[in-house]
Order: structure tokens, then sequence, then C-alpha cells
């Protein structure tokens, strides 16, 4: 059996995007990472990744990846695809990308993630940013931008549900919000 707590509403998940907001803004800076774009993952992360661009104030549309032909642990979660076309309308060669996450866990989606960028063209970088970070990374994947850090049990999951109002919630029990 799974159950489910409400973890955070959607005024403090902006709050907490407004802050991310300017910690990317200081980190793109510190590396002279100049006229980013930015793609968000389907589905949280690309609410993320479209409330990150409105905060920076981006010329260029948000970009959307749905990574689900390249995932590699289909069969070890459950998925079955509903593939919906990424849309990314820029040039990927030689940019500054910043790659949106909701929840970062085993670093197996972000791993897909890159792949498809790079079936698109080869940027100059990729910034990585995840609204959750959490234990159990598979792969040595690390974030540049976290918004927060719950501790989590686990056997707990936490889920990103939106977009109006966006509120996480933390899943407890096997296979929790699978």
């Amino acid at each position: 059996m799974t159950d489910s707590t409400p973890f955070m509403g959607h005024d403090a998940i902006l709050d907490l995007i407004a802050g991310m907001a300017d910690v990317l803004r200081r980190h793109l800076d510190a590396r002279g990472l100049a006229d980013p774009a930015i793609i968000g993952i389907h589905t949280g992360g690309a609410w993320v990744a479209d409330a990150l661009n409105h905060r920076l104030g981006l010329d260029q549309p948000t970009g959307l990846l749905d990574i689900s032909f390249y995932r590699d642990d289909f069969t070890q979660i459950g998925v079955n695809p509903q593939v919906r076309p990424s849309k990314i309308d820029f040039d990927i060669d030689g940019r500054n990308i910043v790659l949106v996450d909701d929840v970062l866990q085993t670093g197996r989606t972000i791993r897909a993630a890159m792949n498809e960028i790079f079936d698109f063209g080869r940027p100059q970088s990729i910034t990585l940013v995840t609204l959750i970070e959490r234990s159990g990374r598979e792969l040595p994947i690390q974030p540049d931008v976290i918004g927060l850090s719950p501790p989590l049990t686990d056997g707990d999951h936490i889920k990103l549900d939106g977009p109006d109002p966006l509120r996480l919630e933390i899943f407890h029990g096997p296979r929790a919000g699978r």
C-alpha cells in the first residue's frame, strides 16, 4: 500500500525556483557562460525550466525533451512509454545549455537527456539544474544548481505535480509514486 504526504505547495515552490534562478545566474556569470538556452525534461523539468526561463528574462524559448526512447531502465521501473515529441527550436551547436529536471535520483534520466541533446547537436556546455536532489545515484551525475535536498528514506519517492498549481508530494511504501 502506498500513501502520500503533501510536502510543498505552489507558492513555496515558486519561491524555491526564484532562489534557484539567482544561484543559476551567479553560476553562469562565474563560469562566463553567456547566452544560455534552457531545456526542460518532460514533464516536471519542463515546468521548472519555463519558470527559470521567465525568472532569468531570457529571450530564447524553453526547449522540451521527452527522453522516453532514450531510457535504459524500462523493465526495472515498469514504464510503458507514451512518447511525446521533443521540441528544441534553437541550434544546440556551440550553445551553453541549461538542462532542467524536477527530481534527480539515479542519474539515468539525465544520462538519457544528454544522449538526446547530442542527437540535436554538440553544445559548448551543459549546466544541470534540479528542483529536488535525493540519494540513490547509480551514475556519476551531479547537479550544478539544486533547489532542495530533502531527507527521504529508501522507500520514499517525491513527485512534482502541476503545472498549475505546482505541488510536491512524498509517496511512502514499495514502488511509491511510480
